[in-house]
């Protein structure tokens, strides 16, 4: 048994979490900067930034309590280096190289990514190999996880995220940030009556957002009376079915039944609808719980005891890069 502290501040969420690596997790905290962000329509980096550091001493204050566990207890710490906003992340890799040089503890670097790909594990633990759909505000990619530390980027967004494009369409929409629950709540309410175009791209398993976005500001200009309800539904079912399209091809190509949708994006309830329907046709679709689709310091425990595990372990003179290949991730540690 070793118990490690987990640090998340990729982006707009400061998380922090206590992970055992035999009993799973023990607990986690996440303080959200929404409120922070909302009026500017997206995330400040600066801003950002400013606040990990305002928030993480009481995070950390806060987790240890109500539990038999104190920093004196912890085995190592993992924290996110990669990828996210430079700023944000170099305030939590310096909270997590601080602790581990106090304390003399192992530091154990994890891939914000891998933290997703992960997340489902927080359930259950999953037989590899299994495809992974990282659906998120930053990132939408593809891969086939052969084994943990064994990535294959099959396809990945040639232009906006999927969760921009939902933040974007929300703005169009009348809605504010962040436009994914604004988009999914006024879904619900309408019927998907508009067929919007799908894309055509480069690559099998590449997608593409911005042309669906550009399709809804087009109709909402020649029809700014027509149902908002509709047209988010619209929106939303267009979304589903580019991401099911392309995800269903790499199952067949592959051969593999077991389909992994994380990140923020994956709390989306048509989302997870539709890719539950896929179990119909002999697919195991697993989905986090919606609290661990979105950033958070759960999965990167997880994944940061897998890593310890495995003796994986980084210098304290590491530093956090904005964006590393997850494919690539790892390479350079012992």
């Amino acid at each position: 048994m070793a118990l490690g502290l987990a640090v998340e501040t990729s982006c707009d969420e400061t998380a922090v979490a206590l992970f055992d690596t035999k009993k799973g997790l023990v607990k986690d905290l996440v303080a959200s900067q929404v409120s922070l962000h909302a009026p500017f329509g997206g995330v400040v980096p600066e801003l950002s930034a400013r606040e990990h550091v305002k928030n993480l001493t009481p995070l950390l204050e806060e987790l240890f309590r109500d539990t038999p566990y104190g920093f004196e207890d912890l085995d190592f710490v993992a924290v996110t280096v990669t990828p996210g906003l430079l700023l944000s992340l170099v305030v939590g890799v310096a909270a997590a190289k601080a602790v581990a040089h106090y304390l003399n503890l192992p530091l154990v670097p994890v891939h914000h990514l891998e933290g997703h790909v992960y997340s489902v594990f927080l359930n259950r633990p999953v037989e590899h190999p299994f495809l992974a759909l990282v659906v998120s505000g930053g990132h939408t990619e593809l891969y086939l996880v052969e084994e943990f530390g064994r990535y294959r980027l099959l396809g990945s967004t040639l232009d906006d995220a999927v969760g921009e494009a939902f933040d974007k369409v929300a703005r169009l929409l009348g809605g504010s940030y962040p436009g994914g629950p604004f988009v999914d709540s006024l879904a619900r309410k309408g019927r998907p009556t508009v067929n919007f175009p799908l894309p055509k791209v480069k690559g099998e398993f590449n997608f593409s957002f911005s042309g669906l976005k550009t399709a809804v500001l087009h109709f909402l200009r020649k029809n700014p009376d027509y149902p908002k309800e509709d047209v988010a539904a619209s929106f939303q079912k267009t979304v589903a079915e580019i991401l099911i399209s392309k995800t269903v091809r790499a199952v067949e190509r592959f051969g593999v039944k077991r389909l992994a949708v994380v990140g923020g994006v994956a709390a989306n309830s048509e989302l997870r609808r539709r890719f539950s329907e896929l179990q119909r046709e002999g697919v195991e679709v697993l989905l986090p719980e919606p609290r661990y689709a979105g950033d958070n310091a759960a999965m990167i425990g997880l994944v940061g005891a897998m890593r310890y595990e495995r003796g994986k372990f980084a210098p304290l003179d590491l530093n956090a890069w904005p964006n590393y290949p997850l494919e690539k991730f790892g390479r350079e540690w012992t």
